[in-house]
């Protein structure tokens, strides 16, 4: 038993079937050195200042930071990686109009940690969303080496075809997620997995990024770890990623407090990072409003006041 190791080369579509056939899989070697060194520079700082887990499942010698995008800029680059995205569309897209960034998380597995419980990450919503319904597509990017012996991700493939009240017998029914520095383990949100105990001499360390279905409330509050005075000044692709678009129709408007002169009073998200709305369908909520030269002094005007309010 063991998980199917990709090419960097492949295809989103291998992504998506191997998540479909076991539940997870592994792109080897995704980042360049360099890419890796720069997210170490803009990493280590964040994780030097975080603090372990105070409970046995977040980990007692584990340490997650979280506000990625917010606070480190190489991260963003990780969150959009095309190959990554576009598998999580593919994968997600049947139950949804649009995906999300569910959380940024480094987790830093310390010598001495103990494995953690085999779980669900779909338990986030309790046990509410039916089980045809897929919710999540996750990674976690390898910053060091994953091996048997610092704590590499344990999985059991095809755990997500089980039923959701069937729990593992034994820890024998998992594997490990071996993988060299700059690699990805894919997995969804339905397949049993667990962080694996540390009984090496040094730290393993992952990047989490995982994304939901757009309609499903966030695990990481992305409006408040990355609010619209630092989203503002983020490329779109990523602001709609957060949450600064609509879901869906009527799914994420809001009304600015004071009102914004000119704009219909319910207004798309982008608004509030000084954005006009894209046409992705579901955000035409000023459509009938201004002249389209008007348009954006009043967007931008409506983004300052946003950020001053």
């Amino acid at each position: 038993m063991s998980l199917q190791t990709l090419a960097p080369t492949s295809k989103s579509s291998e992504i998506v079937a191997a998540l479909r056939r076991d539940g997870a899989c592994i792109v080897r070697d995704v980042l360049s050195a360099e890419t890796l060194a720069r997210l170490d520079a803009d990493l280590k700082p964040w994780i030097d200042r975080s603090q372990p887990g105070a409970d046995d499942f977040t980990g007692r010698r584990t340490k997650r930071t979280g506000a990625l995008v917010a606070r480190c800029p190489e991260s963003r680059a990780v969150v959009t990686h095309p190959l990554i995205l576009t598998a999580a569309n593919e994968f997600l897209g049947p139950y949804c109009e649009r995906i999300q960034l569910h959380l940024t998380q480094t987790i830093d597995i310390l010598p001495g940690q103990t494995a953690q419980i085999l779980h669900r990450d779909r338990l986030a919503w309790g046990g509410y969303i039916p089980k045809p319904i897929e919710p999540q597509f996750n990674t976690i990017w390898a910053l060091t080496d994953f091996t048997e012996e610092n704590g590499a991700t344990h999985v059991i493939p095809g755990s997500h075809d089980w039923p959701l009240e069937r729990n593992p017998e034994s820890p024998g029914e998992s594997i490990q997620a071996a993988m060299n520095r700059g690699s990805v383990l894919c997995y969804s949100g339905t397949v049993i997995h667990g962080g694996g105990e540390n009984r090496s001499d040094s730290e393993r360390i992952g990047l989490n990024v995982t994304y939901c279905l757009g309609w499903l409330r966030q695990e990481e509050n992305q409006f408040l770890s990355c609010p619209p005075h630092i989203a503002r000044d983020l490329e779109p692709a990523l602001t709609d990623l957060l949450g600064y678009t609509m879901g869906n129709y009527a799914l994420g408007y809001y009304s600015h407090p004071e009102m914004v002169d000119g704009l219909p009073d319910t207004l798309p998200p982008e608004i509030a990072i000084g954005r006009s709305p894209d046409h992705i369908p579901g955000n035409t909520l000023i459509s009938g409003g201004p002249a389209a030269e008007q348009l954006g002094d009043i967007v931008a005007a409506a983004g300052r006041r946003q950020q001053g309010s």
